[in-house]
């Protein structure tokens, strides 16, 4: 039994017409006859009554056109989920990242996404950089958010949205500029993102080094918006994003490090292999690009501009 069987008795049973069902089908009368008869045979039972002057189903057949009915619906039901799937506008989304990506623009794309594909549901996995690599390669998440991502053969990444960095500083701090050279911060305490998990932090430290010194880290911390508020303990200064600093704290102060420019730049992780939703989500990344580097304009404090948040 095929599903053109059940479709063609199905027109016939509404119709109750062999000449009327044909036409509707496009089909030629003698075949669909032979369909019916066909699918009768198999099922071992007449289906319909059939006079000269009229066509009627049998009881049988009245219990069968329930059945044939539900039958054909779950079937285009099944096709057309499986077209959205394979279009990626169903299904779910994981999406791997640190807490401090969403203080930037990540949490505005994520809603012009769900905006835009309302059938996919997307689960937010918040989680540490080490982790997320694990996550993207077991399959638990399909695109990750890193500062530093890996050189890794499997895995590729492209530039989400370009970010600078800031120093943290106590309220009250000797340090008065409205902008900071890193050399200037060598004899300060450092609070650091944990170095073992951050690539991020790795690399903050190597620019350090570069600037001549190596920082004296008093604590270390997972999230990088725990760095304001262990500088507002007194526990030293920090290097971090400039979107975290949009998360203002009342006893800290934020100053862009203008020399050397160091860099926070978001990248979007995925698999080569990566899906339609995944794909779906980074083309929207991509043509959102513009509105991305308009806002971090936007907040940007000019150098000079004597603006301080606190």
């Amino acid at each position: 039994m095929e599903l053109r069987h059940l479709r063609y008795f199905v027109a016939v049973a509404e119709k109750l017409s062999f000449t009327a069902a044909a036409e509707a089908l496009g089909v030629a009368q003698p075949p669909l006859s032979q369909q019916i008869r066909d699918l009768e045979t198999e099922i071992g039972t007449c289906l319909l009554e059939r006079t000269t002057r009229r066509v009627s189903l049998t009881q049988a057949g009245q219990d069968f056109l329930v059945r044939a009915k539900a039958i054909l619906h779950s079937a285009q039901d099944a096709t057309e989920r499986a077209h959205a799937i394979g279009c990626g506008s169903v299904g779910v989304l994981n999406v791997g990242l640190t807490g401090s990506m969403l203080a930037g623009p990540l949490g505005g794309l994520i809603y012009k996404f769900q905006e835009t594909f309302v059938g996919v549901d997307i689960q937010i996995h918040e989680m540490s950089p080490d982790k997320q690599i694990a996550a993207l390669k077991s399959g638990q998440t399909d695109i990750n958010f890193l500062r530093t991502p890996p050189q890794d053969p499997d895995l590729t990444s492209e530039l989400a949205w370009s970010e600078g960095i800031n120093v943290v500083l106590a309220k009250g701090h000797s340090i008065t500029t409205e902008s900071v050279t890193l050399s200037c911060l060598k004899d300060e305490k450092f609070v650091f993102l944990r170095l073992r998990d951050s690539l991020f932090a790795r690399r903050i430290l190597q620019c350090c080094i570069g600037a001549g010194f190596y920082p004296t880290i008093s604590q270390q911390a997972v999230e990088a918006a725990s760095l304001t508020s262990l500088v507002a303990a007194g526990f030293g200064v920090a290097l971090i994003p400039e979107f975290v600093a949009k998360l203002a704290h009342a006893n800290v102060t934020y100053r862009p490090v203008v020399s050397p420019i160091l860099s926070a730049d978001v990248h979007a992780l995925y698999h080569l292999r990566s899906g339609p939703m995944a794909q779906n989500f980074l083309a929207l990344m991509r043509s959102d690009a513009e509105r991305l580097a308009t806002e971090l304009r936007r907040d940007r404090p000019s150098v000079g501009s004597g603006v301080e948040r606190s």
